[in-house]
C-alpha cells in the first residue's frame, strides 16, 4: 500500500513537472497568446507569441498570429516583419498566406505597387486563392491597371469570391458573357 502511494505520488508530481513543462512551451504560450487574442487583449497576445517564438523560432504559425494581432494594433511595419518571417520560415501553405496578409497590409498603408508582386507570389503558390486576385484586383486598380483589375476581378469572382462578383454585376452586368481572358501575372 505503502508503494502503492509512492508510485501515485511520483505519477501525480511528473504529470504536473510535464504541465508546467508544457505550459512554458511554444506551444503553451502560443494557446495563451491565442486565447488572449480570442479575447481581444491583443498587446497580451502580442507578447505571448513573442514568448511562442522565443521558445521556437520556426513557429509559423505564431509569426501569422502576431502578425494578424499587430496589424490590428496598426503596428504595420511589425505585421509586415511578422508576414516576412511567416515567408522564409513557413511551408509553402504558411508562405502563400504569409505573402498574402503582407500584401493585404501594404494594401491598406497605400503601397499598391508593393502589394502587387505579394499577392501574385501568393497566386503562384496556391492558385486558387481567390481572395489574393481580389486584393490584387484593389491594387492593381490603384496603380491605374484598369485591364489587370478587371482580370484579377474576373478571376476572384469564378473563384468562387463574392465580393468580385458582386463588384462586377454592380458595375460590369454582362461580365460572364464576355470571353475570359487568362488573368494577368
Amino acid at each position: 500500500m505503502k508503494r502503492m502511494f509512492c508510485i501515485t505520488l511520483v505519477t501525480v508530481f511528473m504529470l504536473l513537472t510535464s504541465s508546467m513543462a508544457w505550459a512554458e512551451s511554444a506551444n503553451g504560450f502560443f494557446n495563451q497568446g491565442f486565447a488572449m487574442h480570442m479575447r481581444g487583449d491583443l498587446t497580451s497576445a502580442v507578447k505571448l507569441y513573442s514568448k511562442s517564438i522565443g521558445e521556437n523560432p520556426s513557429f509559423s504559425m505564431a509569426y501569422q498570429m502576431r502578425g494578424i494581432a499587430q496589424q490590428q494594433l496598426k503596428k504595420y511595419a511589425q505585421a509586415i516583419d511578422d508576414f516576412s518571417m511567416l515567408i522564409t520560415v513557413g511551408e509553402p501553405s504558411f508562405k502563400s498566406i504569409g505573402y498574402y496578409n503582407r500584401g493585404v497590409v501594404k494594401n491598406m498603408t497605400g503601397d499598391f505597387a508593393g502589394a502587387i508582386p505579394d499577392f501574385s507570389q501568393a497566386i503562384d503558390l496556391d492558385k486558387k486563392m481567390a481572395s489574393a486576385f481580389f486584393h490584387r484586383g484593389i491594387a492593381r486598380s490603384k496603380t491605374g491597371d484598369v485591364t489587370g483589375r478587371m482580370a484579377d476581378f474576373r478571376e476572384a469572382a469564378r473563384l468562387g469570391d463574392s465580393e468580385a462578383e458582386a463588384w462586377l454585376n454592380t458595375y460590369f452586368p454582362g461580365w460572364k458573357e464576355q470571353p475570359l481572358a487568362p488573368p494577368p501575372l
